[in-house]
């Protein structure tokens, strides 16, 4: 592709310049020609007309077909058409230039009937340099000279394309040499983004429950419920963000409090809501998180509107908030904890349907019934290193 833009675009600006360099050769051919004639015209006399006729039928033998003189206040004097070129010239009538200034000289080029034409229009001076007149006519590229400069462009374009072929052949190897270095940089990097994620929500999530499971369940489900929703990858990478680091405010909670057994008194379950914005306030200061934010910051909202922090409700909380309020209380309901045992898979899924349309979006739940059993069967009773090559496969697909 860069081969033939460059060709398109190089090829293009010397076929504009040869062109250029055609029109100064053919307009040298045509005023050299032209000369023989208008030399006869200088030494000549108003009075000579019948000898200047004689002599413009010989000069119309040679390249030019149409020849016209003007006296100095511009009215023509002589008109001459070269044999049987009658029709060519009634073609070119279309194309009547204005007169020049003096000293100046004017022509354009014409393509009729696949020949090429110039139309010359040149004043006339005599030895004083005083203005006698104006020689007009039109000038017949011959074909062997046609042909030459077809050939000649055509050689140049073809030197040009091959030239830059040729580059871009020699290029191409240390190019990709450099893409592969900067996509493995990039990678890698990529990958050191995602590690310190894993890091940092596994550290988390192992004050709350003395294991990094959870955080693994939950973003292998999350991200199993997005591409059954047919989400994007982009969109998918932000959830796997969300999912890793949903909890990172927790640093900031007291072990009294994010520990405690029993149930929370008001005053701590209001110091335990802050969490929400102790993990906005954390990834806020990277922008590689930004993605992560939607359901750091509201993945505790309800779709009846009564979650925390802002009281969003249905379309109002977004999308991969919404889908991973699903898996974080199904994973909840399902795992052991330091105040309960786990739930069966029934049971877990009963309480999620007690609140469809209340907790949670109704359509996300269904599709998240359909498929519930075969996440829980894969993923509820695995070990770390299980849950980790299943979502390492899922990072690969949708980040690399």
């Amino acid at each position: 592709m860069g081969w033939l833009f460059l060709s398109l675009a190089i090829g293009g600006a010397v076929f504009f310049l040869e062109m250029v360099k055609v029109d100064k050769h053919m307009l040298g051919l045509a005023v050299e020609e032209s000369r023989s004639f208008t030399v006869e015209f200088d030494q000549a006399s108003v009075g000579q007309m019948a000898i200047l006729k004689q002599k413009a039928d010989e000069f119309l033998k040679g390249n030019f077909i149409v020849l016209e003189l003007y006296d100095e206040h511009k009215q023509q004097i002589l008109r001459e058409v070269g044999q049987g070129e009658e029709a060519i010239e009634q073609k070119l009538e279309q194309y009547a230039q204005s007169f020049p200034l003096e000293n100046s000289t004017y022509h354009k080029n014409f393509w009729i009937d696949g020949k090429l034409f110039m139309q010359l229009l040149l004043p006339l001076q005599d030895n004083s340099g005083e203005l006698i007149g104006y020689f007009e006519g039109v000038y017949q590229v011959d074909a062997e000279t046609l042909r030459n400069i077809q050939t000649d462009i055509i050689r140049t374009l073809l030197l040009v394309v091959a030239v830059i072929l040729i580059t871009t052949i020699v290029l191409y190897p240390i190019i990709i040499s450099l893409n592969r270095g900067l996509i493995k940089l990039t990678s890698d990097l990529v990958k050191s983004n995602i590690t310190l994620m894993d890091v940092l929500g596994s550290a988390i999530a192992k004050r709350d429950s003395d294991t990094g499971s959870h955080n693994y369940r939950v973003t292998i489900y999350a991200v199993r419920l997005a591409e059954t929703l047919g989400l994007s990858s982009v969109q998918i990478r932000k959830l796997i963000a969300g999912a890793f680091l949903h909890d990172v405010g927790k640093i900031g909670i007291s072990d009294n409090i994010l520990l405690k057994p029993g149930k929370l008194s008001d005053e701590e379950f209001s110091l335990m809501r802050n969490h929400v914005l102790l993990g906005v306030d954390i990834i806020s200061k990277s922008e590689w998180l930004a993605g992560a934010r939607e359901v750091v910051e509201f993945h505790h909202e309800k779709f009846d509107g009564s979650g925390y922090m802002k009281g969003l409700k249905c379309a109002e909380i977004p999308l991969n908030a919404r889908i991973f309020a699903i898996v974080d209380v199904f994973d909840a309901l399902t795992s052991k904890r330091p105040y309960k045992e786990p739930f069966g898979f029934e049971e877990a899924m009963d309480i999620l349907q007690r609140d469809s349309g209340s907790h949670f979006d109704p359509e996300l739940l269904l599709a998240f019934s359909g498929i519930a059993y075969s996440l829980y069967q894969e993923a509820s009773h695995a070990g770390d290193s299980t849950l980790e090559a299943l979502l390492n496969q899922l990072v690969r697909k949708h980040f690399f």
